[in-house]
């Protein structure tokens, strides 16, 4: 019995149920959308190699890359939550791999930044690519109303839940 409960968790709220059908139908796909992320991450880091913080930082260095950002050690240490300790490892374990190269900082010399190698990249995209496949496919496959209306709702839930954050931290 306790397997049974442990696996339907995820499929409960434990505060007030949504009033109307519709909405327990909303709050049971968004679980349920939940869940299947959780799983979809614990896949990426198993098709990785890396482990589940490595992976976090390298697809922050590889994001911050493509956006053109110059990213060092202590950005990690914010984006980790984490102490910098453990983003001196993470550094370390990823650049023993060849993922991430250390460029000097150009104007001040005490500092580096983090720079993705193309290795890195590919890891990373290899590593999210049946996710992010499954996912752009559903979108690209609704018509421009319905992506609308969702993209609203999932704005929407996730500023509520940004207002609890803000209020809690």
């Amino acid at each position: 019995m306790p397997q049974n409960v442990v696996r339907h968790e995820g499929l409960h709220l434990y505060a007030d149920q949504p009033r109307e059908e519709v909405g327990r139908k909303l709050s049971d796909a968004v679980l349920r959308l939940r869940r299947a992320e959780q799983v979809q991450a614990g896949l990426a880091v198993r098709a990785s190699e890396l482990s589940a913080i490595d992976l976090t930082a390298l697809r922050y260095l590889v994001q911050g890359h493509r956006d053109g950002r110059d990213l060092g050690p202590k950005d990690l240490i914010v984006m980790l939550a984490t102490s910098s300790a453990t983003v001196t490892n993470v550094v370390e374990r990823l650049a023993s791999k060849g993922y991430v190269a250390r460029v000097q900082h150009p104007t001040d010399r005490r500092a580096h930044y983090l720079v993705p190698t193309e290795a890195a990249v590919a890891r990373v995209d290899e590593a999210f690519a049946a996710h992010h496949r499954a996912i752009v496919t559903v979108i690209d496959q609704l018509d421009e109303e319905r992506a609308a209306i969702a993209a609203d709702v999932i704005d929407l839930i996730a500023a509520a839940l940004d207002d609890v954050a803000a209020r809690a931290g």
